[in-house]
This record gives C-alpha cells, sequence and structure tokens, in this order.
C-alpha cells in the first residue's frame, strides 16, 4: 500500500507531522522501532525528568519552606520506588495519549526499524527480522537523537549512566558525579541532589549551560552551588575507572589547559556530554543522503534533504536540539507537502531549564549582541521585588531584557526564576510581532503575579521600573 506520507520516527517532531499531515487530507503511515509512540522525549527524556523534577521539588518544599508558611508535615519522607511508579504513570498516560490520536486521525502505525532506499521508498526491518517494503509519495525523516559518548568513559546504563540510566536508578547514589554542565546534566543532578545525593559537576567549558546570556548562567550557577551542587570548570574529564575496593567509581580530570590529574569519587557517573542525531544506518549509500560533519542530514530552507521527495525535522537536522522545534517543523513540513506555505522562524526557539529556580532564554544574548556591534539597552528586574514571587517564597532570579538602542524593538529576553519557563511566552508572541520594549511596558498585568516581572523589566528598559 502506498501512502501520500511516511513519517520515520514518532517523537514529538514525527508524531505531530504525521497529524497535521491527516488533519489536512493526506494518507499517512508512521514507522517507529519502540513499542510505544512518543520518541525519547516521552519515553526516556522530557516527560520522565519533568515528573521526577517535580515529584523531588515536592519532597523538598514540603521538608522545609512549608514549615515557613506554618504547613507542619512532621518527619517527611519519600518512597523512591513510589516516585518512580509515579513518573512511569506519567509516561504511560502520554504515550497512550499519542496512540489514540494516531487512530483518530487514521494514521497508519507500523513497529520496526526503517531505512531510506531512494525517493519514495523505504525498507521496513520488523523485531523479528522479517523485511518488507513501504513506499509514500513523500517520505519525513525525523529519527530523533540519542546521547553523545565520551571517550575514555564506557557506559553501561547501570553505574556509568547517560540521562536514559538516570531516570531508572533503583536508589539513591551517596555520590553523584555529572560530566557536563547542560540542561540534561543539571536537571538530573538538581533531582538527585533534592533527594540527598553529593553532586558535583564536571563541565570543560568556561561556564555552565553554554550559549546562555553569560549574566545569567553565572547567576544559575551561584543558585545552584547555594543548593549544595559543586562545579567543576573548565576542566577535562580523562576517563572513569572502578576503584581500588571496587565499590565506587573514580573519575579522572584535570584542567582542560594542562595540569595535575585529579579525582573524584563517585558512586554513580551521569555522562550528560550532549546528544547527537540517531541517524546511523538510516539510509543506504546509493540512497543519496547527505550528511554533515556532525552526523545531521542536510536540508535547505524548507526541511528538504538532497533526496527529491524526502525531508528531514528535529534533532536529525541543524538547529537546537528541542522537542518543540521539531513540532514546528513537523508542522511545517506537513503543511507544505498540502500546498500551504509552511514556516518555522528558528530565531524565537525559546528554551527552558526545569531546575529550581527556572531559567528561560529567547531571542539574542548580551554577548551576542556584542559581538555583532549592535546598540542595545538592557532592562532588568529581580523577583525579590515581584509581589506574587515573595508571597510564594520564590525570591531567586531575576528578568533580563535586551532592546535595540535606537527603534526599541526587543532582541532578547532572559529569565532566571518562578515559572520561568511560562512568563517566557508573553515575550514569543511579543518579539513574534516585532513588539517594542515600550510595548510591553505600557500593557496592564495583573496584580499580583509573576508576569509583572516582565513588564517591570520593560519599564527598566525606558524610565525604570517602578517596584525597584
Amino acid at each position: 500500500m502506498a501512502f501520500d506520507v511516511a513519517v520515520v520516527g514518532a517523537g514529538p517532531g514525527g508524531y505531530v507531522c504525521a497529524i497535521r499531515a491527516a488533519q489536512l487530507g493526506l494518507s499517512v503511515a508512521i514507522v517507529e522501532s519502540r513499542a510505544t509512540l512518543g520518541g525519547t522525549c516521552l519515553n526516556v527524556g522530557c516527560i520522565p525528568s519533568k515528573a521526577l523534577l517535580h515529584a523531588s521539588h515536592a519532597y523538598l518544599k514540603a521538608g522545609g519552606h512549608f514549615a515557613e508558611m506554618g504547613v507542619l508535615a512532621e518527619s517527611v519522607r519519600f518512597d523512591l520506588d513510589r516516585m518512580m511508579e509515579y513518573k512511569r504513570g506519567q509516561v504511560a498516560g502520554l504515550t497512550d495519549g499519542v496512540a489514540f490520536l494516531m487512530t483518530k486521525h487514521g494514521i497508519e502505525r507500523i513497529q520496526g526499524r526503517a531505512r531510506l532506499e531512494e525517493s519514495g521508498r523505504l525498507t521496513l526491518a520488523a523485531q523479528d527480522g522479517a523485511e518488507s517494503v513501504l513506499e509514500a509519495r513523500h517520505i519525513v525523516l525525523a529519527p530523533g537523537s540519542e546521547p553523545a559518548t565520551l571517550p575514555g568513559v564506557e557506559v553501561d546504563e547501570r553505574r556509568v549512566v547517560t540521562s536514559t540510566g538516570a531516570l531508572e536508578l533503583k536508589e539513591v547514589p551517596k555520590r553523584l558525579a555529572v560530566i557536563g554542565g547542560g540542561v540534561i546534566g543539571l536537571e538530573l543532578g538538581s533531582v538527585w541532589s533534592r533527594l540527598g545525593s553529593q553532586v558535583s559537576v564536571i563541565e570543560y567549558l568556561d561556564e555552565i549551560v553554554p550559549g546562555t546570556d553569560l549574566e545569567i548562567a553565572k547567576t544559575f550557577r551561584r543558585t545552584l552551588s547555594r543548593q549544595g551542587l559543586k562545579f567543576h570548570l573548565k576542566c577535562a574529564v580523562q576517563g572513569v575507572e572502578n576503584s581500588v575496593e571496587g565499590s565506587t567509581l573514580a573519575v579522572q580530570y584535570a584542567a582542560r589547559d594542562g595540569g595535575e590529574v585529579r579525582t573524584l569519587e563517585a558512586d554513580i557517573v551521569l555522562v550528560s556530554t550532549g546528544r547527537r542525531p540517531a541517524t546511523q544506518d538510516l539510509a543506504r549509500a546509493e540512497a543519496g543522503l547527505r550528511l554533515d560533519d556532525a552526523g545531521r542530514i542536510e536540508v535547505n530552507a524548507h526541511c528538504q534533504t538532497s533526496v527529491p521527495g524526502v525531508y528531514a525535522i528535529g534533532d536529525a537536522i541543524a538547529g537546537p536540539m528541542l522537542a518543540h522545534k521539531a513540532e514546528d517543523e513537523g508542522i511545517a513540513v506537513a503543511e507544505t507537502l498540502a500546498g500551504q506555505a509552511g514556516h518555522v522562524n528558528l530565531d524565537l526557539i525559546p528554551s527552558v531549564i526545569y531546575t529550581d529556580p527556572e531559567v528561560a532564554t529567547l531571542g539574542r544574548t548580551e554577548e551576542q549582541l556584542m559581538e555583532d556591534g549592535r546598540a542595545y539597552r538592557v532592562g532588568k528586574f529581580p523577583f525579590a521585588a515581584n509581589a506574587r514571587a515573595r508571597s510564594r517564597g520564590a525570591t531567586a532570579g531575576m528578568v533580563k531584557l535586551l532592546a535595540d538602542a535606537d527603534t526599541d524593538r526587543i532582541l532578547g529576553v532572559h529569565v532566571i526564576g518562578p515559572e520561568a519557563g511560562e512568563l517566557i511566552h508573553e515575550y514569543c508572541v511579543a518579539m513574534e510581532f516585532g513588539a517594542a520594549a515600550e510595548d510591553v511596558a505600557r500593557t496592564c498585568h495583573a496584580h499580583p503575579t509573576l508576569s509583572e516581572a516582565m513588564r517591570e523589566a520593560a519599564l527598566a528598559v525606558g524610565d525604570g521600573p517602578i517596584h525597584a
């Protein structure tokens, strides 16, 4: 049977593309190697990690901040098995929901591994090894990504783990070493720190969360340090070995510019040095699919690959490896295939770190504007001066707004504080429509709300904030 569209990969980019294509009247098949849909994000990534972040945060608050408010929860404890069961329940509910959406929209679901043979044709390998051919007028490749490895560090997902193994630990490690100070390492490091681990982060670069506005990154690191996380910056990991006793692991590292090799002992080592596109074995050489040096599929502005009728989206192509970026590309490709004008604004893809406090960024950083030689103005407002944040006992952090010095057009916004991941979207809309800082400053915001901090930062770009 031939389809209008065959989507390879049922992660956020793939299944959203399939749904949108079906909504537009195209016949669609989706191929996924997992038994459940949703890709890495729903199964072993975004969703399970957020469930554990939420549960561990609730435990931490119950043991501390509750008492400050007069809510007495004596002898607060946690049950890790039940916490993990809670996580699995959230994952199951969402993956089942995606399966329902496939049925609702008449999408043919196929379990197996796909290989691109040529334009319009895929070879499918079932779990038992049997092969079949799937034909489609258009093929969309959405294979997602996988954890990147590190030379000298052998992952077994038991003691030396990636994010996948870190979400399935059977007990709280006394000492957790995190290799890499990016989003994944800090989120999962926060989970286990809240539950009692001594967490040490080894980062190769000068600062954590590379690419984030430097002032926000430094503020973030200081905040996490107060929570008990320890940081070793500008350090390169040489390897991980079992100790003499065999009961602990020894992480060997040194300053990246040379120096004495030091050892950090840990019970669990989390390797979180980024992700790489899962494009291996996706196409035979004769298919003509071009990859760059990082293994990403090369595409044009419309996500078209070098093979006629074949498109690629999400983590498999250049750009931030974020589920919502993949979703937008999936929608855009589906609309293009249906004869519409699909479009993604890659300059306005928000990024969120779901720690406490949260960090959310959008648009240009101050360092990028300085590099561009663009004149800009800065507006800042601390959450310590926001009434709602103070009433919640969540005063850490600030809003930082960057606007063009001449036109006042908003160029970037960076938030560290309570619910930053929700607050950032006011500026997603504002910047999508080319708003100036004054436009936000003159818009009424309800009181008392956290969103008032977003307005105050816009006021700070002009004559100054009201409450600071």
